[in-house]
């Protein structure tokens, strides 16, 4: 869980006690079950003394509760309600639900939608059922922003800046591995702008294969993204490529419309944008 250093020491509005305590909350992951000081330091990169003192106040308001017998913590209800929270204001998780059942039986693959955190794309609503084994990926699941369809469907779904200010984020979590990560991404680039989808194959998990959309609204939310994938050997490339990707095109820009979001751009204004500046690589503007 990396912070930037740069932006707590020159932000004067930043509150650093704050940001330790929700890094406690969110070492917390999907079936984790108890976690100790010890374990949520090694995870927060924050000194164990620190850690001690950080726990100790959220058990007292509520957010973990203590197991005494493990010298653990888990997280309370409190800390869930947040959670469930958030997902009952996601309007898009409850208006997508019926598009991504059919997508879900039309193509036998498992289709989700997620937002970003940090350097992972975190789902909040996932449609499957039992024909897309070794796709076992629930709600609240985090998978890669850089490896994965859906994580680069959202790359390239944000404004140049933006995108720029990730990758920068995205080449500092990866340091030697970079360079290869990085052609991914901007392979992916390319397979938007021709296809208006991404494609991951292999690339995060070997087994698995996924295409990946963007979700634009004009509500200044998101942008957030779907990904409908399987095992690789049930979705070839060729059936990424002509079944699958357009399968998902058409349900995300159909939810867009439901939703009031922006409608998508012509092939003509696509190609005119990644044109600018050369390849359309060159959006990364320089990330090596």
């Amino acid at each position: 869980m990396k912070r930037s250093g740069k932006k707590v020491a020159t932000d004067r509005n930043f509150v650093v006690a704050l940001s330790r305590g929700l890094d406690v909350l969110r070492a917390f992951q999907p079936n984790d079950g108890l976690l100790g000081n010890q374990e949520i330091a090694a995870r927060t990169k924050l000194p164990k003394p620190t850690i001690s003192r950080l726990t100790y106040t959220l058990t007292k308001l509520g957010y973990l509760t203590p197991v005494p017998k493990f010298e653990k913590y888990q997280l309370a209800p409190s800390a869930m309600a947040l959670g469930y929270a958030a997902l009952a204001n996601l309007g898009v998780r409850h208006l997508s639900e019926p598009y991504r059942e059919e997508v879900m039986r039309a193509t036998g693959g498992a289709v989700a939608v997620g937002g970003r955190d940090r350097t992972s794309m975190i789902y909040f609503g996932q449609s499957r059922n039992g024909l897309t084994l070794g796709v076992q990926l629930d709600v609240g699941s985090r998978i890669p922003i850089a490896t994965t369809a859906m994580g680069r469907a959202y790359i390239w779904a944000l404004q140049p800046d933006e995108r720029a200010a990730l990758l920068r984020e995205l080449r500092d979590h990866y340091g030697s591995r970079w360079a290869k990560i990085r052609d991914g991404i901007e392979r992916s680039g390319e397979t938007v702008t021709k296809h208006g989808f991404t494609l991951s194959a292999g690339d995060w998990q070997n087994d698995v294969a996924a295409v990946g959309v963007a979700l634009k609204l004009n509500d200044g939310t998101g942008p957030y993204a779907f990904n409908c994938g399987a095992p690789a050997f049930r979705f070839t490339e060729d059936r990424l490529l002509n079944d699958i990707g357009p399968r998902l095109v058409a349900m995300v820009r159909n939810i867009e419309q439901a939703l009031g979001g922006m409608a998508p751009q012509s092939k003509k204004q696509e190609s005119k944008k990644s044109r600018v500046g050369g390849k359309v690589a060159r959006l990364a503007e320089g990330i090596r």
